[in-house]
């Protein structure tokens, strides 16, 4: 009940926060852990871990974004300390938004140390640097010089607007750190933080402009408990912080253990989840078939964009792919604090 009591009272704390983060984001962050927080590298019920994500919403408005992600993390454990473990990852991302195909490459190497303090506690500090550019393309946009009043249409014309570059590059940096309580494989309980952009690059297409890119803050809980021998229960709340923008969601999902035979594991999941003030609500479902994991969701926009524009950005797809290698452990081997 406590660990019950520590989740809602996380989750009254975002109520009412309103939505618009700068950074990519996941409605299933969970999913896609390396992009919330570098302490969540290595922190997972195996040895290593292959995940790929996928969005695309918002084409009918039309300012369509894509974003696409791939992440591999593993843990090493040492050979003689037995009170602790690392882990390390890397991941990288892509993002595309609008007409100008405003667009994010990024590639990041992650890292991570794991302290048993005993069976059912542990704490992890994680770090990450890594490479990013952003650009855009101005050929793809269209300005008051390319209108022809008399045809009615926009023709290929000089638009007079221009840039000193195109994309800038920069270096990123991060710090995360999670807490963990576990009870067993199915009760357990993560809270923890990841800050990002901790140098503040430049972000800027001009010379003159003086513009650094604001910090990001990302505050996440995500507790499951078994219900029965065949039913868990998950919820989880995300909040994150950028300069003046604010994100914050809210949601829960049913794990239905359809098979539990080792070799033969299936299970089924289904939910929803909110996004406040963006009023973006989301409907959630996954399968897993032993060490492989599929999930994807919805989200549908109730926002006044909406209202005005059917399948506003809010609404379209999200998946994810997740697929974890269990090595068997030889006699003799150091083996750790099972991480569930």
């Amino acid at each position: 009940m406590r660990k019950i009591t520590v989740c809602l009272i996380f989750g009254v704390l975002l109520w009412g926060v309103k939505v618009c983060a700068q950074d990519l984001h996941y409605s299933q962050f969970y999913n896609a852990p390396l992009s919330v927080s570098p302490s969540l590298t290595g922190i997972f019920n195996g040895d290593e871990r292959f995940m790929v994500s996928y969005r695309d919403q918002g084409r009918s408005i039309p300012v369509p974004y894509q974003t696409f992600s791939l992440s591999y993390d593993r843990k090493i454990y040492p050979k003689r300390n037995k009170n602790g473990f690392f882990g390390a990852g890397a991941f990288f991302n892509y993002d595309s938004q609008g007409d100008s195909n405003l667009r994010l490459l990024n590639l990041n190497l992650s890292g991570s140390y794991t302290r048993i303090l005993n069976d059912r506690n542990l704490i992890t500090l994680g770090a990450l640097i890594g490479y990013a550019n952003r650009g855009f393309d101005p050929s793809s946009l269209t300005w008051d010089s390319n209108w022809n009043q008399t045809l009615g249409r926009f023709e290929a014309a000089p638009s007079g607007e221009s840039w000193d570059f195109e994309n800038f590059s920069f270096i990123e940096s991060g710090l995360g750190l999670n807490y963990r309580w576990q009870k067993d494989a199915r009760t357990k309980f993560d809270i923890g933080a990841g800050g990002w952009h901790l140098i503040q690059p430049k972000s800027r297409f001009r010379n003159n402009v003086d513009q650094k890119l604001p910090m990001r803050l990302a505050l996440y809980g995500i507790y499951s408990r078994q219900l029965t021998e065949k039913l868990d229960l998950q919820l989880d709340g995300l909040y994150q912080l950028q300069n003046s923008y604010r994100e914050s969601l809210l949601g829960a999902y049913l794990n239905f253990y359809l098979n539990q035979k080792r070799g033969k594991e299936r299970q089924f999941r289904v939910g929803a989840g909110y996004k406040f003030n963006a009023q973006v609500l989301f409907f959630k479902a996954g399968v897993r078939f032993n060490n492989l994991f599929i999930g994807a969701s919805w989200d549908n926009d109730f926002s006044r964009l909406a209202g005005d524009h059917v399948g506003a950005s809010g609404r379209g797809p999200e998946i994810h792919l997740q697929y974890i290698i269990k090595h068997v452990k030889p006699p003799g081997k150091f083996k750790i604090c099972p991480i569930f």
